[in-house]
């Protein structure tokens, strides 16, 4: 099983948030810039993070973005059930749909081993992911300036 792209991101973005210090609250952008991902990504993925009280953003001076006591102690198994949802990991259902649905023994067997997977994951917190040796690299990310592509080769050719 893979995650989805923003679920990835929304445990990044926690993580980083749960390193950092009382009264220190990034802003989206820096957060994003921090964890290496797109801007408008993270923005999204904050919007549904504060909508299942994750994390908290606050606006104006000394505003900024704060892991949620809920977001640091909950189940990662219970978040990434909210983020992934629960549905199937095959397309049965699908158009057209799966000729061999009605007697299939797959799609129930790949739901347990889904279900098993977030319940390995039930017993830890964001807290717990951000125990050493994690916590000490993520203290290290720093927001940089805004990548850009390397300048062109402006030499000409040789010869």
């Amino acid at each position: 099983m893979r995650l989805t792209k923003s679920t990835d991101i929304a445990l990044r973005i926690a993580m980083r948030l749960a390193v950092l210090g009382e009264g220190d609250n990034p802003t989206t952008r820096e957060v994003a810039e921090s964890v290496g991902v797109p801007y408008t990504h993270a923005a999204k993925v904050v919007s549904r993070l504060q909508h299942l009280g994750v994390v908290e953003a606050r606006r104006g001076r000394g505003g900024g973005l704060m892991l949620t006591f809920a977001g640091r102690t909950g189940s990662i198994g219970l978040l990434l059930r909210e983020l992934e949802g629960v549905g199937d990991v095959v397309g049965c259902e699908d158009e057209p749909p799966c000729p061999l649905r009605a007697a299939c023994r797959l799609r129930g067997a790949l739901r347990g081993a889904q279900e098993a997977f977030f319940a390995a994951l039930d017993h830890l917190s964001v807290g717990d992911l951000v125990a050493s040796p994690a916590g000490p690299v993520l203290l290290g990310l720093t927001t940089g300036p805004a990548r850009t592509a390397p300048p062109a080769d402006t030499a000409g050719p040789t010869g």
